[in-house]
């Protein structure tokens, strides 16, 4: 058993030294909230979002990408359109953490071991953890701590342009809503069970949040060899 292990660990890292290049580098952005607090605009980045990523491109269609974004979350109601929210004049701020990891599909071919520029749409997905500390609103309207944080699970969901714009550098635009399994971002329903009944909101709608922004990744790496999966 031993020897079959040591077998498949040496195919796995020599599948890595020959495999396609890798990227390093930074995202730098903006974020906004959809939820039950604040605006309702998809994409009004109203805080600024910077993080670092990296990819392990495994052919020219397709990669692996991991990344650790940072960011704070605000909704004020004052800046909604909605009438019922005006009237509440709500607001929330909460500092947000997220890993994700994924794959990152390109619309065409963007092989980096090619000569001359390049570029193509793309689009990342995977599962995302969102760190981020607990809140509520008390019968009065205030916005009140409840000394706790939670990871909240979510969908990225990530349309962008990436182009090469030297033999080592990759520049990207690109929008992406995370879609999340908890209501609980904004303070409209407190992490407390025991405060169930200051719930407030769309209980059925789980909430989302936006990053905007651009990337720049450093490219490294040996000439691929476009073989396995």
């Amino acid at each position: 058993m031993r020897y079959l292990l040591l077998f498949v660990v040496n195919i796995f890292m020599s599948q890595i030294a020959v495999s396609q290049i890798y990227e390093v580098g930074v995202f730098a952005g903006g974020s906004n909230f959809i939820g039950d607090v604040g605006a309702t605009n998809y994409i009004s980045p109203n805080q600024a979002a910077i993080g670092g990523i990296f990819k392990w491109n495994r052919s020219p269609r397709h990669s692996f990408r991991a990344s650790v974004i940072f960011s704070n979350l605000e909704g004020k109601d004052n800046k909604s359109d909605d009438p019922r929210r005006l009237e509440r004049d709500y607001s929330f701020e909460t500092s947000l953490l997220e890993i994700s990891l994924g794959m990152e599909f390109t619309f065409f071919d963007f092989n980096l071991h090619e000569t001359g520029p390049k570029g193509t749409p793309y689009l990342y997905s995977g599962i995302s953890l969102a760190n981020h500390d607990n809140y509520y609103f008390t019968q009065n309207g205030v916005y009140t701590s409840e000394n706790t944080n939670s990871w909240a699970i979510g969908i990225p969901m990530v349309l962008g342009y990436k182009t090469s714009i030297s033999t080592h550098f990759v520049l990207a635009a690109e929008i992406g809503a995370r879609y999340t399994f908890s209501d609980e971002l904004d303070g409209s329903v407190p992490d407390n069970e025991g405060r169930a009944s200051l719930s407030f909101g769309n209980t059925n709608s789980n909430d989302w949040y936006v990053f905007s922004g651009i990337t720049l990744t450093y490219t490294f790496g040996r000439m691929p060899c476009y073989c396995g999966f």
